[in-house]
């Protein structure tokens, strides 16, 4: 029964990956940069969920829903501040400007609210579930997070598919001039897309924090590494690979936790990443570019 549990604790520690991994695929699937300061809007977004139900009282919904609000414009600001004038600059200049955004937001965090840890509250209010005549035991949060991936994987799909900003998502991601030239606003499809990245940005962390129930001006950073991770995993630009590549790296960091070491667990995830990279650079799901010369 250990290997099921070790296996759920998996696929729910996955799953949070998955939706933070989204915010990294999606961007990078249609705008070709890598915003290195998505795990700290996930700090961002628990933090606003801490102070609007620990100082202010509010009830957890309304608190996950302006932590969704925040980030989601937080996400749009610091496109439009940070990474618009940088649109025509070289990989190298967005990546310093990430690194950049990162560190500014982890100390206006620890500014705010100092070094110190704070105990996280969790939101989910779903009552633990006993299987096989209580040997195995499934955790609410896990139930939760395992629900709310599935569920907005499914819905992202779903926007991309038959909506009409979905479909101009689709063709900046092809060809940001040509998209241009059919009447696609470039600049507001990639703002729309920071701006969801952001938002599931706060779901997630809102759900490693109750899984994992400490919250400091730290908290976003490995978790954010990890997703990045599994985006790459799966194949970065793709939307399904993100799932998958979470989902896997989750497992094989707590099988890694649980089996060989402790210490070791996130040494394991990146040789993993390593090992796959090695044998398919692309990812799981990504597909290679071709270069128009």
């Amino acid at each position: 029964m250990s290997f099921l549990s070790y296996l759920f604790n998996g696929i729910s520690l996955g799953s949070i990956y998955a939706i933070i991994a989204l915010g990294y695929t999606m961007v990078y699937g249609i705008a070709k940069m890598l915003n290195f300061a998505h795990g700290d809007v996930i700090m961002i977004g628990c933090y606003i969920v801490f102070v609007m139900m620990s100082s202010l009282h509010l009830n957890p919904m309304v608190s996950i829903l302006a932590a969704i609000i925040g980030c989601t414009v937080l996400g749009v600001v610091i496109e439009k501040i940070a990474y618009k004038p940088l649109r025509k600059a070289s990989p190298l200049a967005v990546l310093i400007t990430a690194i950049g955004v990162s560190y500014f937001l982890q100390n206006f965090a620890l500014i705010l609210f100092g070094a110190d840890t704070k105990s996280f509250t969790s939101v989910v209010g779903i009552p633990t579930m006993k299987l096989a005549g209580g040997k195995l035991t499934i955790s609410g949060v896990t139930i939760a997070t395992v629900a709310s991936c599935i569920v907005i994987m499914i819905a992202l799909m779903i926007f991309i598919k038959k909506s009409k900003s979905g479909q101009a998502m689709l063709a900046v991601s092809e060809d940001k001039d040509a998209a241009q030239l059919m009447g696609v606003n470039v600049n507001k499809t990639i703002s729309l897309t920071f701006a969801i990245g952001s938002g599931l940005a706060a779901i997630a962390g809102v759900l490693l924090c109750s899984a994992y129930p400490t919250l400091s001006p730290y908290t976003g950073a490995m978790p954010g590494i990890k997703a990045f991770t599994a985006a790459v995993f799966g194949g970065i630009g793709s939307i399904p690979g993100a799932l998958i590549g979470g989902i896997l790296l989750g497992i094989i960091e707590i099988f890694g936790r649980a089996y060989i070491s402790s210490q070791l667990s996130d040494a394991i995830v990146f040789a993993v990443l390593i090992v796959v990279l090695l044998v398919k650079p692309t990812g799981i799901l990504g597909k290679p570019i071709q270069e128009k010369v």
